[in-house]
């Protein structure tokens, strides 16, 4: 990126906040191992609060850290959880495709997430999991899945923690989002510094 004399270094290391959220039990723990360890986490214990894992990986030739917040689902955690918020450049809503309920509860994560995060983006860096695809007792068809995503703009994939169906392009979709975004904040910040800059000065007149 050049702007004007000004450059963001590109093989500068840029670091990314990622959350992930979602109703209890959607497997959004095993997702984050996959993507991170390449194995299936099978643990069941609740998430409590949050937990952070890493991975460093490069987009458009920029090395990316991106710091993964593993979110609990219980709703008696929502409000502890929201406070994880932050400071996120990309969330991640995950549900259960054999769960209809943890589908219908997106709706209620997505506006929780939005109204937390300060400035509100209509566009900001998000997309759709669905998790569990590899089991057949399916509740929630994909076209249903789909067409709610689309309406609301958010790219979705069907995937599984289990088989690492799809888990590695959800998750790097979600980092390209978000350094695009974080590049264009960027930028708006130097065009901001330029325009503070007086360029027109007032003449002295001479008395």
């Amino acid at each position: 990126l050049v702007l004007q004399g000004l450059s963001m270094d590109a093989s500068k290391k840029v670091d990314l906040k990622i959350i992930i959220i979602g109703a209890l039990g959607v497997g959004k723990t095993s997702l984050l191992h996959q993507y991170v360890h390449k194995t299936f986490y099978e643990d069941y214990r609740t998430t409590l609060g949050a937990s952070i894992l890493t991975k460093v990986l490069p987009v458009d030739s920029t090395p990316l850290k991106l710091q993964i917040w593993d979110t609990g689902g219980q709703e008696r955690f929502r409000s502890m959880v929201s406070t994880f918020y932050k400071g996120s450049d990309g969330c991640m809503l995950a549900f259960d495709v054999t769960d209809r309920e943890s589908f219908e509860a997106l709706d209620n994560w997505r506006d929780d997430f939005l109204e937390k995060v300060i400035p509100r983006e209509q566009d900001f860096p998000m997309v759709v999991l669905g998790n569990n695809i590899d089991l057949s007792d399916r509740q929630v068809p994909k076209e249903t899945a789909s067409a709610w995503c689309k309406e609301k703009d958010i790219p979705y994939f069907e995937v599984s923690a289990k088989n690492n169906i799809n888990v590695a392009e959800a998750f790097e979709t979600l980092a390209k989002q978000a350094l695009s975004t974080y590049k264009g904040i960027f930028e708006s910040y130097l065009t901001d510094s330029i325009k503070l800059t007086p360029n027109d000065k007032p003449k002295q007149r001479c008395c």
